[in-house]
């Protein structure tokens, strides 16, 4: 078309795309839920996709989205009301101020969110620790980019890096890796690599831009409790931290237990993200509920409205998902990662630049991994000795870069921080990228010693 190869025409019509999705949002002001189906029906019928398909694709996008983080964020955010309005937020809150300090209360949200994201998804960790970020910058006077930047670093860290996070599990299948030495190489590179794009970079950015939450959200999860005596700190972190200990428990019964096994198939329904948090939630209503004196009317009431602030937000994720879905039904992350290697680089290298493509043009940590280790795992057989731990790690770093408008994590980071499409692209975008960027320093200083 116009002189030019399928697969040129389809990156200039990804790039033509984007730059007009974020010009019907930034220019015209346009809904970004709205902006985001124009883009993806625009992509969809430009690039040459059979028109009974596009809905379709879209559709599939939306509800795949949706069928796991609409859920998880509905109930996160239940549990995220309870422990606010019980003032089990607050206690936390209270705690790290005394242990940390005013000074450096960033360096405590990035180190809970690393811990904390081990075995978590990102929007799980995000759902759990957001009202501390709130209550925190409230408490402190500390701008809520200082403290919130570390706790997405410490977060999008592990999830990119670290087993048991879908991607790097999945991309250690395909490349044959050992899940213990990549547990151990994926830990020794995200903690330093959180620390440079969260507390550092996040101290840095701040300065330029404070931020300012999402006053909706704070009068949700972060307003002063009304109870006369708060839950003790213990019993918050127990409630908190069940989901992490359910799914901890699920990993260990998934390595150490055969197939069949009858442990193993209960810890897989406990285990498993929703039925973790809804058992969190439920633990709740009576740590942060009827212990706490709050009746059952009033609860049902705290759950009811406080899902009222986040339908705006999981409109806007799964449209994003929507539009992720279209780029990669239409061909556009093939062609970019079979571009990336045909280029003559080293494989970690490679590995890193095909998942960071992909990336880029699907919008999807995950599916960057997965895609990004299937296109590299043929050219590693071809070049004897490469650390195949280390390959993961690098598929992992790559799939965190550029973080923007066709990720789902983009809009829910800018809605819950209340900030500016161009703001997002300074603040997350930027420290997404900061993560990927010296996770891979890391990896290639790594690679001289192992």
């Amino acid at each position: 078309m116009f002189g030019m190869s399928h697969e040129t025409f389809l990156l200039l019509d990804a790039v033509v795309t984007v730059i007009g999705l974020i010009f019907l949002i930034t220019k015209f002001k346009l809904h970004p839920f709205i902006a985001l189906i124009i883009a993806a029906g625009f992509l969809g019928l430009t690039s040459g996709m059979p028109v009974g398909t596009i809905l379709k694709a879209f559709q599939d996008g939306f509800g795949g989205v949706l069928g796991f983080v609409g859920i998880i964020l509905a109930l996160g955010t239940m549990l995220g009301k309870m422990m606010a309005e019980s003032g089990g937020a607050d206690q936390i809150a209270q705690t790290l101020i005394r242990a940390f300090g005013k000074e450096r209360v960033q360096w405590a949200m990035m180190f809970a969110a690393f811990l904390v994201g081990i075995p978590l998804f990102f929007e799980i960790g995000f759902v759990l620790l957001i009202p501390l970020v709130f209550i925190v910058a409230r408490r402190t006077g500390v701008s809520i980019i200082k403290i919130g930047i570390p706790l997405l670093a410490g977060l999008s860290a592990v999830h990119g890096l670290v087993p048991p996070h879908p991607g790097p599990l999945l991309a250690i299948g395909v490349f044959g890796a050992d899940i213990g030495k990549t547990i151990l190489y994926g830990l020794i590179v995200a903690l330093p690599t959180a620390i440079i794009a969260g507390p550092i970079y996040g101290t840095f950015i701040a300065k330029y831009i404070p931020g300012h939450a999402n006053q909706e959200l704070v009068d949700q999860l972060a307003r002063e409790p009304q109870a006369a005596t708060l839950p003790s700190f213990a019993i918050t972190l127990i409630t908190v931290l069940l989901p992490v200990f359910l799914m901890l428990l699920k990993t260990f019964a998934d390595v150490a237990l055969p197939d069949g096994h009858f442990f193993r198939n209960w810890m897989d329904l406990i285990g498993h993200p929703i039925s973790a948090l809804l058992l969190a939630l439920l633990l709740s209503l009576y740590t942060f509920g009827h212990r706490q004196g709050i009746g059952s009317k009033q609860i049902l009431k705290l759950l009811d409205s406080s899902l009222a602030p986040t339908a705006a937000i999981i409109l806007i994720i799964g449209a994003g998902g929507g539009f992720k879905q279209m780029l990669v039904t239409s061909g556009v992350g093939d062609v970019i990662g079979h571009m990336a290697v045909n280029a003559q680089i080293s494989p970690i290298l490679l590995a890193w630049l095909v998942a960071a493509v992909i990336r880029v043009a699907t919008g999807s940590a995950t599916v960057a991994t997965i895609t990004g280790a299937g296109i590299v795992v043929p050219v590693v057989g071809m070049i004897p000795g490469v650390n195949l731990e280390l390959l993961v790690l690098a598929t992992g770093a790559g799939s965190l870069v550029l973080s923007h408008v066709n990720d789902a994590g983009f809009w829910l980071v800018k809605q819950y921080f209340n900030m500016t499409v161009a703001e997002t692209f300074k603040t997350w975008t930027a420290m997404e990228t900061i993560l990927s960027v010296v996770a891979l320093g890391f990896i290639m200083l790594l690679s001289l010693v192992v």
